[in-house]
């Protein structure tokens, strides 16, 4: 991880849920339960597509590939922001920041990508059919998946190296539960920090917005090819097929919305960190519940997957 000799602080302190202490045991056990369930959503859908041979298909293998971003994802915050919960000392090492911030961009902008391609993958199916089997071969999804990790480590990198290259030299104090770019900022000292502020901002938001833009035009050619449908039934079955990663994109660009695109002016602490609780903990727990339950296909046969292995003298 990037470091630089010219800061002097060595550690920062995650002030985080400090603020409302009368609540950080009922947010510990609210936390962990959504945190337990995220993490057996996702391995269950992943081992349901893995051990059905008629999922082998490149939505599912996206949705696979979704499933593991999501866990690393939680993985790099979730577990710190529980021990700091339950402890008085609440300090992490720079490196150990530094480390946070690299995982949980890398694999946050890793998810936006995959939903990205899993709109493409979306898009193909329903307007070039009969292309269908030649865009997604098994070489060109792997690309596809490839290249959203790679992408999502390049912006874990460029955030990263940008802020921790910065000089912090006063109070060290983050006013949130994890490393966080904006907190971050207000502690560093330097002409430059204004600088890297707006290029890093730059960077993400263009990413997120390209990434919404490509879903958005995915989804207005979906939208044209599937009006022209001329049966209900036909065009029910095309948007059926749709519904439960247009639902997470939602959810995910919505709630992304609300933190990076907030009001600027005066904020709580408890405000913050709350609205930070939304995008970190609640969008990771409602994806695998919709996944799961707007998905037929996938619902099905995590059923039977579950009852043979309750009643396996019916299998």
């Amino acid at each position: 991880m990037p470091r630089t000799n010219l800061s002097t602080v060595s550690e920062f302190i995650l002030v985080g849920f400090s603020t409302l202490p009368h609540l950080q045991l009922m947010f510990f056990l609210l936390i962990l339960l959504m945190y337990l369930f995220t993490l057996l959503g996702n391995l269950l859908i992943m081992t349901t597509i893995w051990g059905e041979r008629s999922l082998h298909t490149p939505m599912y293998l996206f949705l696979c590939a979704l499933s593991v971003s999501e866990i690393l994802y939680t993985f790099a915050i979730i577990p710190r922001m529980l021990v700091d919960l339950l402890s008085t000392h609440h300090s992490i090492a720079f490196s150990a920041c530094a480390s946070q911030m690299f995982f949980s961009f890398t694999f946050g902008f890793t998810h936006s990508f995959l939903l990205t391609v899993m709109g493409y993958d979306r898009y193909v199916a329903i307007c070039h059919p009969l292309r269908y089997n030649v865009l997604m071969s098994p070489r060109g999804c792997a690309c596809l998946v490839s290249w959203s990790w790679a992408g999502g480590l390049v912006m874990g990198l460029v955030v990263t190296t940008a802020i921790f290259h910065l000089t912090f030299c006063g109070p060290n104090e983050i006013h949130h539960f994890a490393c966080h770019v904006p907190p971050l900022l207000k502690l560093a000292c330097g002409g430059n920090v204004s600088t890297v502020a707006k290029g890093v901002g730059l960077v993400c938001i263009t990413a997120l917005l390209g990434c919404c833009l490509l879903i958005l035009l995915s989804y207005a050619s979906i939208v044209a090819a599937v009006l022209r449908i001329p049966s209900s039934e036909g065009r029910h079955r095309a948007f059926s097929t749709c519904t439960s990663h247009l639902t997470v994109v939602v959810v995910h660009y919505g709630f992304a919305s609300v933190i990076y695109l907030k009001s600027k002016g005066p904020q709580s602490l408890e405000g913050d960190t709350l609205m930070g609780i939304t995008y970190t903990v609640l969008t990771p727990f409602l994806s695998p519940i919709i996944f799961s339950l707007r998905n037929k296909e996938l619902k099905n046969t995590m059923k039977k997957t579950f009852l043979s292995k309750l009643y396996p003298e019916n299998t």
